[in-house]
């Protein structure tokens, strides 16, 4: 069984043989990020697919944020370059929740925080500790918590 590190520099081989510059920066910055948490703290070790799933998240999570950034400042060149590389990762990230699946997620622990005595916005924390492990890399941070919110207030 290949791992998605593994999995990575194949198609980051792949890319540089088709002469895929967008793709192969994106991968090369990707799997440096890898490299460099497999040799952060006391000891280098290999990472987990879990953990270099977080990675990629990460990684996703900054291309998003500098496309925004890049738009704000005028730089639509920029920001569609980081676009770009977005997209690339995401192609190894899991398949993303729909809005009716997340709702359906939320509510079923809205109702099951309720059983245990937490009401109204009070009760996001228990709600989201209920909904992350759930819901895991599927669906980001932010929309859950708005999702949540949503149906504590409503």
């Amino acid at each position: 069984m290949t791992t998605l590190k593994s999995r990575l520099q194949d198609d980051l081989t792949t890319a540089i043989k088709a002469r895929d510059e967008l793709r192969a920066s994106t991968l090369r910055l990707t799997l440096s990020a890898i490299g460099y948490e497999e040799t952060a703290g006391k000891q280098a070790r290999e990472l987990s697919d879990d953990e270099v799933l977080k990675v990629i998240v990460r990684e996703a999570k900054k291309r998003k944020e500098a496309a925004e950034a890049f738009d704000k400042g005028g730089r639509a060149e920029s920001a569609e370059r980081e676009r770009a590389e977005g997209e690339v990762l995401a192609s190894y990230l899991p398949e993303q929740l729909s809005d009716e699946e997340l709702d359906a997620i939320v509510a079923e622990a809205v109702a099951e925080a309720a059983a245990a005595g937490a009401e109204g916005p009070k009760a996001m924390g228990a709600v989201m500790k209920i909904v992350k492990p759930k819901v895991g890399d599927r669906a980001e941070g932010g929309r859950v918590a708005a999702a949540v919110k949503r149906h504590l207030v409503g």
